[in-house]
């Protein structure tokens, strides 16, 4: 498949953004970036963030990963790419807010599902990254006739309803950010707001979280 027509993208934005609004691109190389919002997002091409958003350069700091997952904070000798990019964001770049964007039909996510189901993919570095989210999958809805009044949903039904996961893996991924104790305290000093974001493929609608909160409701 050809990709002649990026080249052209990108000579198009040359002559947007180094033509018209050139003053912006020299400010941004000059004082460098001072973006107020990190989106952890996924890696699907689907789902590019500046895209979605319509943000200007140097508006977002932008980690993607498969499945847009936020690992918990374990320093140590491994490699942290994610880590080491919401450490820059918060530490350095001071930012205001990060927002985790998630979307439906995941591929991150329906590995998760089979992988908990005991169906792992034939890959060597996929199924222990998306089990980041394993508690994702231990999904339970009111049911007054279970003992302790909790129905857990089967992975088979999970599998057919993939965005309950997709919802619950960026509430978990809200929660293994505020494990980073540097990150935790500008939270809690309020200077620092996390949101989740769930974008529907089919729709074009968002959801969103409140501030404080891990769960989404459809935005207003």
């Amino acid at each position: 498949r050809d990709i002649g027509h990026l080249s052209e993208g990108l000579t198009a934005f040359k002559e947007s953004h180094y033509g018209k609004e050139f003053d912006v691109m020299r400010q941004l190389v000059q004082e460098g970036q001072a973006p107020a919002t990190l989106i952890i997002s996924c890696s699907d091409s689907r789902v590019d963030p500046a895209i979605l958003t319509g943000a200007a350069p140097g508006e977002l700091f932008t980690v993607r990963n498969v499945a847009n997952l936020v690992p918990p904070y374990a320093p140590g000798a491994s490699l942290h790419g994610t880590g080491a990019a919401i450490e820059y964001a918060v530490r350095d770049l001071k930012v205001d807010h990060i927002v985790v964007l998630g979307h439906a039909h995941c591929g991150g996510i329906k590995a998760l599902i089979a992988g908990a189901d005991g169906h792992r993919m034939e890959r060597d570095f996929i199924n222990d990254w998306v089990e980041i989210a394993l508690e994702a999958t231990d999904i339970s809805v009111d049911d007054p006739q279970m003992e302790d009044g909790k129905r857990r949903i089967s992975l088979e039904a999970l599998a057919l309803n993939a965005f309950l996961v997709e919802r619950a893996a960026i509430g978990k991924s809200l929660s293994n950010l505020m494990t980073y104790p540097w990150l935790r305290e500008r939270v809690e000093n309020g200077t620092l707001v996390l949101h989740g974001w769930w974008f529907d493929l089919e729709t074009g609608d968002l959801w969103q979280t409140q501030p404080g909160s891990t769960q989404l409701f459809p935005a207003v």
